[in-house]
């Protein structure tokens, strides 16, 4: 469950409107059915930060029920602790294979309330629990120290951290990943996030990519985990040089869930607006340009 890709599917969210229900279960299933190692659900692709706490227990269960056995990883983050934990139970509730915590904020954040958090609420657990370094969504600025990290790792139920991007030089990738190795227990596995960083964070040794694309276009992010899982590194850099017109596109506006979001609606997975309000997504000749790269790149399948 904590290695090879896990992909994280939008949540169809049509405006001011309720979780178009129908179409994440079609989501999920066409994960399931595409072969990925797990299914993270409301991660920051699917707008988990948006939702009532009822509306987060109802995906999590249409992600299990249409998982048809994939294991399901859910996010539980939110302000307050008590949230977090209610989300937890519900998880737990729903058939959640695994949780997915990230530390997310208004107020700033220390590091000791980063620790208090994950460990009132690992304390709690009956599951594997993914500690979620993102300090781009989470704002928690002071980072996730090597420090943190290894007190984290130790805590009971963790079984996996998802670090942002390595450095670029694949020497100094490698070192960092081997580095981390010797700080965190055998049993917490390392996953890459950034996906224009997912080829090098595997083939420096990472066992998992937390995928945004993968959530979308399955088969692309196979087929690049899938080369780094064989050691054919190179074949998996360049399936990610392929996909550069898109990581582009990330960079350009800001991130991957406007992207992805317009992606789907392209492919007809989604209705054409399926972001929460105040989220507008792409405008008419931003779409137009992601359609075409969209077919240059043969992903319309």
């Amino acid at each position: 469950m904590f290695t090879g890709l896990s992909a994280f599917p939008l949540t169809p969210i049509p405006g001011n409107g309720n979780v178009d229900e129908k179409a994440y279960a079609a989501l999920v299933q066409r994960l399931a059915a595409a072969g990925v190692d797990s299914i993270g659900a409301l991660g920051s692709t699917g707008s988990y930060a948006y939702l009532s706490l009822e509306e987060r227990a109802r995906v999590a269960r249409l992600a299990v029920e249409h998982a048809d056995g994939v294991p399901v990883i859910v996010g539980i983050g939110a302000l307050r602790t008590r949230q977090v934990l209610q989300t937890a139970e519900d998880a737990q509730n729903a058939g959640a294979s695994a949780v997915l915590l990230a530390p997310v904020s208004y107020q700033p954040l220390t590091e000791e309330d980063v620790f208090g958090l994950f460990e009132e609420v690992t304390a709690n657990l009956s599951v594997p629990l993914v500690i979620y370094d993102n300090p781009g969504t989470t704002h928690f600025t002071f980072t996730f120290t090597d420090e943190l990290y290894t007190r984290l790792a130790w805590l009971p139920q963790v079984a996996s951290i998802k670090i942002p991007a390595l450095p670029a030089d694949p020497e100094q990738a490698r070192a960092r990943v081997e580095h981390l190795r010797r700080l965190l227990p055998e049993t917490v596995t390392i996953g890459i996030s950034g996906d224009a960083a997912a080829a090098r964070g595997l083939n420096a040794g990472c066992d998992a990519w937390y995928s945004v694309i993968g959530g979308t276009f399955p088969q692309p992010a196979l087929a690049l985990t899938r080369a780094a899982q064989a050691g054919r590194h190179e074949q998996a850099e360049q399936e990610s040089q392929r996909l550069q017109p898109l990581w582009d596109l990330f960079v350009q506006h800001g991130g991957s869930l406007r992207v992805v979001a317009a992606a789907a609606a392209h492919l007809g997975l989604t209705a054409h607006r399926n972001l929460p309000l105040p989220l507008r997504g792409l405008d008419a000749k931003e779409r137009a340009h992601l359609a075409t790269v969209i077919e240059q790149l043969q992903l319309h399948t």
